[in-house]
C-alpha cells in the first residue's frame, strides 16, 4: 500500500527535492514514510506495539489519494472544456467539385476550397460567404447568444451553425489558422503563464513546508521530553500530515484555469493572467472610436427634405441614383434604404465624378447626389441645417433633382448602440470612461456627447496614442486601452491592460493581454466582472488554505492534550482532504459567473 499508493506523493517528492523547491508532496512522502517505517519497525518487535498503525497509514493514503484525485479532476475540467472546442467542427465537410459535392474531413479542406453548409450544419472552417445569407449561431466562439445575419462577403468562423439557410463558404483558413484553433493557443499561454498572485501561492506553500518541519521537530522534541516517545511519532506523522499545502497549491492555479476557460466560452481571451489580474484596479477605460465605439462605416443618420418630397421619397431616389457606385458613402445611402423597405427604382444613364458625385435618371427625372463642389458647379446653395451638421463633424450630401436642391442626408460613422450600455455600466462601477481619435475636434465631441463619455482625445495621431496613454497613468490612473487596429498597438502594449477587439488585426491582438471574440464594447464589463469575480475567489482559498493550517497545526501537535484533547492521525487525514475539497468547490462556484455582455452577475 505504502509504495502503490504512495507512489504519486513518492514520486512528487522526488522531484520537489530535485528542483530544490519542497512543497506539499515532500510533506505528504514525509509524513507516510514516517508511518510505514514505524508501522513496520512495531510489526517486527524494534518499536512499541502502539505505534503498529497500518490502518491508520493505509486510510491516510486513501484520503490523501482522494483529495489528490479530486485537484485532478477540477484541472481536468478545464482542459476537457477547451479540447471541447475542438469537437465543435463538423465530422464531415461537403466540397464543392465541379458540379457536385463530395464528402471530405474538415482537416482535408485547403485554402481556396469551397464547401456547403446546409442549414443546421456547422462551418467547418474560416471562411468567406460566397453565396447565401444566414443567421448564424456564434455563440461557441463569441458568448453572444443571440443568432448574427451574415451575408455575401461576410466572414463565418470554423464551429458556428447557420441556423436558418444553406451557404457556399470559400474557406480562407485551415488547421492551426483558425479562431478556434487560435482560442486554444491564446487559453493554454494564459494558462501556462505567470502571475503575482500565483507567484505568492507559490511561495506560501514553500513556506508552508518549513513551517511544518519545524512544527512537527518542535512536536516530536516536547513530546519525547515529557517522557511520551509514541506520542511523540503519532503526533508528528499528525502534524505534517495536517500541515500538507495541498489546498494551497490547489487554490490559485484551479481559480485561475476555470477563468481563463469560463472567459473564453463567454468570448473573452485571457492571454496573460496578469492582464487579468489587473483588470480589477482599472478606474478609466480608453476606447479607440473608430471600430470600437463605432461600426467604422459610414450610415445615414438624419434626412432633411426641401419640402418638395417626403424624407423617404428623398432617400429613395438618392439610393436609386447611387445604386450602381462602389463609394462607401454610396453603399450606406443604399443600405439605409434597404433597412427602411423602400421600393427603389432602377436607374439610367449613370455617372460618377471624383470628388464632386454621381448623376443618374431615376423615374425620369435627373437625380444628382454629391457634396458641396457639385453645388458649386450648379450654383446652388446648401440646407440651413448643413452648418449645424458640419458642427457635428458629419459629412453631408445634397440631394438635387431636375437641378433643384431638394434635400441633404447626413452620413456620419454609426455609433454601436451597445456603446451606450456599456459606457453607462462603466460609470456604475466607478469607471472613468476616455475615448480617442484621429478624428477632427467637432466629430470627437459629438460622439462623445451622444455617449456620455468622460473626456476624449481628439485629432490624435497613430504614433502619438502611445503617450495619451501615459498621460493618464501619470494622473495616478490604471488604465485599459480598448483598440482593434495596427495604429492602437502601441497603445494596447503601452496600457496597464491591452484589450484587443477580436475582428481586429493580428498585430493588435498580439499586443493585447486579452482579446475579445465579439465587437461588442460591453464586453469590456465581462473582463472586469470575471477579474474581481477570480480575485475574491483567490483571496478566498488563500485565507482558508492559509488560515485552516495556522489553526490545525497546534491541535495536531496537541497544545490542547492537557484538556483531554488529542487530534487523532485519521481526523488529521480527513480535516487535510476537507481543505481540499472546500477550496475546489469554491473555484469551481467560477463556473456560475455570468459573462453575457448584458447581464453581469457575481459569483
Amino acid at each position: 500500500m505504502y509504495a502503490w499508493g504512495g507512489a504519486p506523493f513518492l514520486t512528487g517528492a522526488v522531484s520537489e527535492l530535485r528542483s530544490r523547491k519542497p512543497g506539499m508532496m515532500l510533506l505528504i512522502a514525509l509524513a507516510i514514510t514516517v508511518a510505514f517505517l514505524a508501522s513496520w519497525g512495531a510489526s517486527v518487535g524494534l518499536l512499541h506495539h502502539e505505534l503498529d498503525f497500518w490502518w491508520e497509514l493505509a486510510l491516510l493514503i486513501v484520503i490523501m489519494l482522494l483529495g489528490h484525485w479530486i485537484e485532478m479532476r477540477s484541472l481536468a475540467q478545464t482542459t476537457s472544456a477547451l479540447d471541447s472546442l475542438a469537437a465543435l467542427l463538423p465530422d464531415e465537410a461537403e466540397k464543392v467539385e465541379g458540379d457536385a459535392t463530395v464528402a471530405v474531413a474538415p482537416a482535408d479542406l485547403r485554402v481556396g476550397d469551397v464547401v456547403v453548409v446546409r442549414p443546421g450544419g456547422r462551418v467547418p472552417a474560416d471562411g468567406r460567404i460566397l453565396q447565401g445569407s444566414a443567421s448564424m449561431d456564434e455563440s461557441m466562439i463569441t458568448g453572444e447568444s443571440r443568432p448574427v445575419r451574415r451575408s455575401d462577403g461576410a466572414q463565418v468562423i470554423a464551429g458556428t451553425v447557420a441556423t436558418d439557410s444553406g451557404l457556399r463558404v470559400e474557406i480562407t483558413a485551415v488547421g492551426e489558422d483558425t479562431a478556434l484553433a487560435g482560442i486554444r493557443k491564446l487559453v493554454t499561454e494564459a494558462q501556462n503563464s505567470s502571475s503575482r498572485a500565483q507567484r505568492l501561492a507559490d511561495r506560501a506553500a514553500g513556506w508552508l513546508f518549513w513551517f511544518a518541519l519545524g512544527a512537527g521537530l518542535i512536536t516530536a522534541i516536547v513530546w519525547t521530553l515529557v517522557g511520551l516517545p509514541d506520542q511523540a511519532v503519532i503526533r508528528t506523522i499528525t502534524v505534517l500530515v495536517i500541515a500538507c499545502p495541498h489546498a494551497l497549491g490547489l487554490a490559485i492555479p484551479l481559480v485561475v484555469s476555470i477563468a481563463t476557460e469560463r472567459a473564453a466560452r463567454g468570448g473573452v481571451l485571457v492571454k496573460d493572467r496578469l492582464a487579468l489580474e489587473n483588470m480589477r484596479t482599472v478606474d478609466a477605460v480608453l476606447f479607440d472610436k473608430t471600430g470600437t465605439l463605432t461600426k467604422g462605416t459610414p450610415a445615414v443618420t438624419a434626412i432633411e427634405s426641401a419640402g418638395t418630397f417626403g424624407a423617404d421619397e428623398l432617400l429613395a431616389l438618392a439610393a436609386a441614383a447611387e445604386a450602381d457606385s462602389e463609394h462607401p458613402l454610396a453603399r450606406a445611402i443604399v443600405g439605409a434604404a434597404a433597412d427602411k423597405n423602400l421600393t427603389v427604382a432602377r436607374s439610367q444613364d449613370f455617372e460618377s465624378s471624383p470628388a464632386v458625385g454621381v448623376k443618374a435618371r431615376v423615374d425620369g427625372r435627373t437625380v444628382q447626389v454629391g457634396g458641396p463642389y457639385m453645388l458649386e458647379q450648379e450654383h446652388a446653395r446648401e440646407l440651413a441645417v448643413a452648418d449645424q451638421w458640419r458642427g457635428d463633424g458629419a459629412i453631408i450630401l445634397h440631394v438635387l433633382i431636375d437641378g433643384a436642391v431638394a434635400g441633404a442626408l447626413r452620413l456620419a460613422d454609426e455609433i454601436r448602440t451597445e456603446s451606450r450600455e456599456a459606457v453607462r455600466a462603466l460609470h456604475d462601477r466607478g469607471v472613468q470612461v476616455v475615448m480617442i481619435t484621429g478624428d477632427a475636434e467637432a466629430v470627437a465631441a459629438s460622439v462623445a456627447a451622444e455617449l456620455g463619455i468622460d473626456r476624449f482625445f481628439a485629432g490624435v495621431r497613430p504614433e502619438d496614442k502611445a503617450s495619451k496613454v501615459k498621460e493618464l497613468q501619470g494622473e495616478g490612473r490604471k488604465v485599459a486601452m480598448v483598440g482593434d487596429g495596427v495604429n492602437d498597438a502601441p497603445a494596447l502594449a503601452q496600457a496597464d491592460v491591452g484589450i484587443a477587439i477580436g475582428a481586429g488585426t493580428d498585430v493588435a491582438i498580439a499586443s493585447a493581454g486579452v482579446v475579445l471574440a465579439s465587437d461588442d464594447p460591453r464586453s469590456v464589463l465581462s473582463v472586469i466582472e470575471l477579474s474581481r469575480a477570480s480575485y475574491r475567489k483567490m483571496t478566498q482559498n488563500l485565507w482558508w488554505a492559509a488560515g485552516y493550517n495556522l489553526l490545525s497545526v497546534p491541535l495536531a501537535a496537541g497544545v490542547l492534550a492537557p484538556l483531554g484533547f488529542v487530534l487523532p492521525m485519521s481526523v488529521g487525514a480527513v480535516l487535510m482532504s476537507l481543505s481540499t475539497i472546500v477550496v475546489a468547490l469554491n473555484a469551481q462556484l467560477l463556473r456560475r459567473l455570468d459573462l453575457a455582455p448584458d447581464v453581469v452577475v457575481r459569483a
